[in-house]
């Protein structure tokens, strides 16, 4: 196994077992690694039993609290090892990224998305403008034409279903993205819908390699309403998304089409839709 250099000092490459590792975990090798680790850059003492006990929950705790992801943003302080721990533990090296389309339609849904970033709508705050209204009318959404400046609706699973007609269009093929401006309800239908994938919240978490380009993230913010956009690049735990109605923040009821780089996998409550066989 050869070694890499982290921002912690040398190690050996240790890749992602491709589930979260936490306490009662009875993989011995694995664990021993990480106590190794976690000893090695200060957090212990702890034994290097291969079990993974109160003592090395606390340890992982440690250490999330006094170093960052390799990105250098906060880990989140709970003990327990998913892929963004692993890749601070081990280095980047050691978790999955991908930035590469599984096929030709999610190329070419990720290539017209592009070409939106930057739109806005117009006027700010109210889900109108002429590009907005085309995305919300293409997903079926009834839009007073007559009143341009009347409010429109939430369009995030609009702009994503928008993305994938122009892409089938392009490519001569008919368009398998749901039908809807609704992100529950676009979860909801994709679960029964013949050839769509969906990955879990839980199955992303645990194994980063199943969530691939040109997918779609969902996010069940309660009461009915959530927001979604497309996955553009897997990276050590996080994801780079193009977005529609949100912000810099990450909004789900913003003002435009974004580039983002701050969400995390863990944080996809619902999961992710696949639509790579199409």
């Amino acid at each position: 196994m050869p070694n890499i250099q982290t921002p912690l000092g040398s190690v050996k490459l240790f890749p992602f077992p491709g589930r979260i590792v936490q306490i009662g975990d009875s993989d011995v090798p694995t664990v021993k690694k990480v106590q190794h680790r976690l000893n090695t850059v200060g957090c212990g003492p702890i034994a290097e039993d291969g079990f993974f006990d109160d003592d090395t929950e606390n340890a992982v705790k440690l250490f999330q609290i006094r170093f960052p992801d390799v990105t250098g943003r906060p880990l989140v302080v709970d003990g327990q090892i998913g892929s963004l721990t692993w890749g601070a533990l081990f280095g980047k090296e050691t978790v999955p990224s991908n930035s590469t389309a599984p096929s030709t339609l999610t190329k070419a849904v990720i290539d017209f998305a592009i070409t939106q970033i930057g739109v806005l709508e117009d006027p700010l705050g109210k889900n109108r403008g002429p590009q907005v209204d085309e995305y919300q009318l293409a997903a079926g959404l009834n839009l007073d034409l007559t009143h341009p400046k009347k409010e429109g609706y939430p369009w995030c699973v609009a702009f994503t279903h928008f993305c994938y007609k122009k892409a089938t269009a392009g490519l001569g093929i008919t368009n398998p993205h749901i039908k809807t401006a609704g992100v529950l309800d676009h979860w909801s239908k994709a679960k029964t819908k013949q050839g769509v994938l969906r990955v879990t919240n839980s199955q992303a978490t645990a194994d980063p390699s199943l969530v691939k380009p040109g997918a779609l993230f969902i996010i069940d913010h309660g009461g009915g309403l959530g927001h979604s956009g497309i996955v553009i690049e897997v990276a050590n735990g996080r994801l780079v998304t193009i977005e529609g109605n949100t912000n810099d923040g990450g909004s789900r009821n913003g003002i435009g089409v974004f580039e983002r780089t701050a969400r995390k996998i863990l944080e996809i409550n619902k999961g992710f839709i696949d639509y790579s066989s199409f």
